[in-house]
């Protein structure tokens, strides 16, 4: 399994929002400045975001996006999940149920099962907020680094 770069920019976008330190809106703009990303496959991003309820926008002067809830509130799963869609690393742990007719009788599938496990509870165990505390942490309080 590999993350996407729409995967990868639309964390980056979430913790952009997430480090904003005012309640203003935030220009998409500014965003695709500081992070080095297109405004177009920003704007991509944001749209899937937007209508998933995870920020809000406003047009016109003094617009932008925000989050809609607190960073605490967003984990790394969330935001992968939305634009990755499964983060399973075999295709038969996809759905809800195992519907491979070979699950009963595969050697390999507990292996799969404990890497999914692992993914799981490591982009679950981290939120937004978590993810810019420890950058503050490891940059001596200057974390302006994504």
């Amino acid at each position: 399994m590999m993350i996407s770069t729409k995967g990868r920019y639309a964390l980056r976008m979430m913790l952009d929002l997430a480090m904003s330190e005012t309640d203003e809106y935030v220009p998409l703009k500014d965003i695709a400045e500081r992070q080095g990303i297109s405004i177009k496959y920003l704007e991509q991003i944001v749209s899937v975001l937007s209508r998933a309820g995870y920020v809000r926008s406003v047009r016109g002067t003094g617009g932008g996006y925000k989050l809609a809830k607190r960073p605490e509130d967003y984990t790394v799963g969330m935001i992968l999940r939305l634009t990755e869609g499964s983060l399973a690393p075999v295709s038969c742990l996809e759905a809800d149920e195992n519907t491979c007719p070979r699950a009963s009788e595969c050697m390999t599938l507990g292996v799969w099962n404990k890497l999914y496990d692992a993914i799981n509870s490591v982009v679950d165990g981290i939120t937004l907020a978590d993810m810019i505390r420890d950058s503050a942490d490891r940059n001596g309080g200057d974390m302006y680094c994504i």
